[in-house]
């Protein structure tokens, strides 16, 4: 494979998602290649107000206000782990965060960013920690019109 000029990471802090940071970094040539990390915040957060158990609407907001917040503080500290690497090996870096479905997003950035490569992680492994927001993996493999790479699990 020939090293991309412009590549999207898909990486939002999963074990996948970090090693398909360390397989795009692999890929990446200083001074050569520009990683575009795409982090998305998908739909199923947007229902995330507490209603089974918060019992009024000053504490719905507040506590969807909290959740918000720490999404928000979470996608922040993802986005500046994954540039500080990009810097240190001297690799051109550009970030996107959106919300929505996985694959559709993922497919509108490679458009809008016109990559070459997009590189994700497999799918989560049973018994490894975190949120199970799934990668539509039929439809984004329909709908993108550049390579896709899945870096293995080790």
């Amino acid at each position: 494979m020939k090293t991309p000029l412009k590549l999207l990471l898909c990486h939002h802090g999963t074990a996948g998602a970090k090693r398909a940071e360390t397989l795009a970094l692999e890929l990446a040539a200083p001074g050569v290649t520009t990683i575009v990390h795409c982090l998305v915040v998908p739909e199923l957060w947007a229902g995330m107000q507490g209603d089974d158990w918060l019992n009024n609407a000053s504490t719905r907001d507040a506590f969807g206000d909290y959740v918000e917040n720490m999404l928000e503080n979470d996608a922040k500290r993802e986005l500046a782990a994954v540039e500080a690497h990009c810097q240190e090996r001297g690799i051109a870096y550009e970030a996107v965060m959106r919300y929505g479905d996985p694959a559709d997003v993922v497919v509108q950035v490679a458009i809008e960013t016109s990559v070459e490569l997009v590189v994700i992680g497999s799918p989560r492994i049973k018994g490894e920690e975190g949120l199970r927001s799934r990668m539509d993996l039929e439809k984004l493999v329909r709908r993108l019109k550049c390579l896709l790479l899945i870096a293995p699990h080790p």
